[in-house]
Parts: structure tokens; sequence; C-alpha cells
């Protein structure tokens, strides 16, 4: 509020101060405004206006000095971000999707969403991608002749395609289609990375583009996205967008990571509802609690060390000192 203050009463380009008319409309407040003060903006309109600036500069700095940040945004993921293996903590509310999975022959859409909750999170955690960039990825079916990069640039965003000289799923993204394509770490190159076929990823991918995904569009229009919404009756897009992606997210926290004393439920014990750029979090502070380096960890997120550094890692002294240790141990156990 004293900054928007500091802004309307600048010299020059202050919108109260280009507007002294106004005070014909101010009248005395006991205890807030006296008749004294008006009569003295009166006779000198921009010299209240330059009493006022200043003292809202010293107001500002006092504020500056005792101020702290009351909201974390590593607290919903805190437990994972503190355990040795954060990728390794965040990866049991896939398998706890995986164990409480319904069956498909009975309940064909709820089976869809839960694997379709599985391949967010497991892609999200082999990507580090933004959330939109996530969204927005496209897909490329088996069979079909993959988009141009000028296509997908044009686009500005991804596609998830088959491979068939890797034998595996490849996402491809041009440099253009992430926010900070201009930074070193892409060096106006494309995104491209093989996902690797680990714990059945393959199996449930191929699975959701050939049956669970036509199940969640039923006879809505196909946006073409990987990922796609539930279609009910009052659906008029199956694509994500912000806000629903977000929720969709949310949502599988809260049901498959969350713990639940009373059910017994979920695969975490504190984690706290949280959206999928946390994600991205989980992944820097794993790389540097394992190797210690930034610029690694840049590269699991598509980011710069000086950004990770700065934002990201959440690497905690005792980690610094126990990495450190296992090196210096080795020579020990050497002798």
């Amino acid at each position: 509020m004293l900054r928007i203050a500091l802004a309307i009463t600048k010299e020059g380009t202050g919108w109260l101060r280009q507007h002294p008319e106004l005070l014909a409309r101010v009248q005395p407040i006991a205890g807030l405004v006296s008749q004294n003060e008006i009569d003295y903006a009166n006779a000198d309109w921009h010299g209240a206006c330059d009493d006022f600036h200043k003292h809202a500069a010293h107001r500002v700095k006092e504020i500056q000095r005792i101020a702290r940040v009351h909201r974390d945004p590593f607290e919903p993921i805190m437990p994972v971000l503190e355990a040795a293996s954060p990728v390794g903590e965040y990866r049991k509310i896939t398998e706890e999707i995986i164990r409480l999975m319904p069956d498909e022959h009975r309940y064909p859409r709820p089976a869809a969403e839960a694997v379709r909750s599985f391949l967010m999170l497991r892609l999200g955690l082999h990507l580090g991608l933004r959330q939109k960039n996530l969204r927005q990825l496209m897909l490329n079916p088996k069979g079909s002749m993959p988009r141009s990069e000028r296509a997908l640039e044009k686009m500005k965003r991804g596609e998830i395609r088959w491979n068939d000289r890797e034998d595996g799923w490849e996402v491809f993204i041009p440099a253009v289609a992430f926010k900070n394509a201009h930074s070193s770490f892409f060096g106006d190159k494309p995104f491209r990375l093989v996902l690797p076929d680990l714990l059945d990823l393959y199996k449930y991918i191929d699975a959701y583009v050939d049956r669970y995904r036509s199940v969640l569009l039923r006879s809505a229009a196909d946006p073409g996205t990987f990922f796609v919404k539930t279609v009910k009756t009052t659906s008029t897009n199956a694509a994500y967008d912000t806000t629903s992606f977000y929720e969709a997210w949310r949502h599988t926290i809260q049901r498959y990571g969350i713990y639940n004393p009373y059910t017994g439920r979920g695969a975490i014990k504190g984690l706290l509802p949280h959206g999928p750029h946390n994600v991205r979090d989980v992944l820097a502070t794993h790389i540097l609690k394992q190797t210690g380096s930034y610029e690694q960890a840049s590269y699991a997120i598509q980011d710069t060390a000086e950004m990770v550094a700065k934002h990201y890692g959440r690497f905690l002294p005792q980690d610094k000192a126990a990495l450190a240790a296992r090196i210096l141990n080795q020579v020990w156990e050497a002798a």
C-alpha cells in the first residue's frame, strides 16, 4: 500500500499529484485529517505531496528492516524434500495410484482417470516441465507422422511421439515454447528426451493412448493434447486450462498422496495439497542432495544454475555435510 502511495504522489508522474482539484472534496475527520492540514495542502499542493512522499519512503524502509516472508512455497512438500531421496519419496504416490486402481472392466472411467493421474505424475517427474508445457503437450500416436519442428514452433508447444529409431516414446518441445526460451540452457535448440521404460511406464502410456483416453473424451471433440479432461454432459472443451490442470494435480495429491491415518490410504505422512510446479522443486532438490551441483540440478528443470541456486534448491546444511562426509569416508573405507 505504501508503494502505491509513493507512486501516485511521485513528482512528474504521480496521478494524485496531477489532480489537486480533488482536494475541494476533502472534509476534516476528527483524529485523522484536520482543517489546518487541508488549508496547508490548498496553499501548496506540490509541497504537501512532497512531504507525504518523503514520509512514506521512510516508512517503507522501516518495514523492510523487519519484514518476513510468511508463505513458504516448499511447505506442502517438506516431507518429500527432507527425505534422503526426494524423487523416490514422491514416486510413492504413483505406486499408491496403481495399488488403488479400480477394475477397468467394472469401472472404466475411474480406471482411466487413475491412469491419467499416474501419467501426470510420472511425466512430471521424468521431464521437470512447467505446468504450461506439460498441459499443452500434444499427442502423436504410433504410426503417425510426427509434426515438424517448424509446425510446433508456430503452435508454441511440444508433443509426445513414438521414435522408431530409439524404439521409445519421445518428448520433443521447441525452445520458443518455454518461459525461459532465451536462457543459456537452450541455446535456441529444442528440448528432446526419450522417456525411460521403467516400472511399466510404456505399458501405461500405450494403454492410455489406445483405450483410456477415448473413455475420458467420450463423444467430445479431441483437442489433440496428451492429457484430456473427463468429459461430462456440461463439458464444452476437453482440453485443460491453467486452473483445471492445477486442480487435477491437487486432487491427485489429496486422494493418493496425503496419508490418512483413519483409512490407511495415502503415500506420504505430512504432505499437503499442492500443484504441478512443486515437482520441479522435488527434482532440483533430489539432484542437489545426490551431487551437490546446482548446474546438474538445472539440467533437470531446463533452467540455469543461478536460477536453481536462487529459487529451487532447498539444499539443507546437513545434506551438504553428509555429501562431503560420504566422499571423505571413502578414504577410511579404503584403509
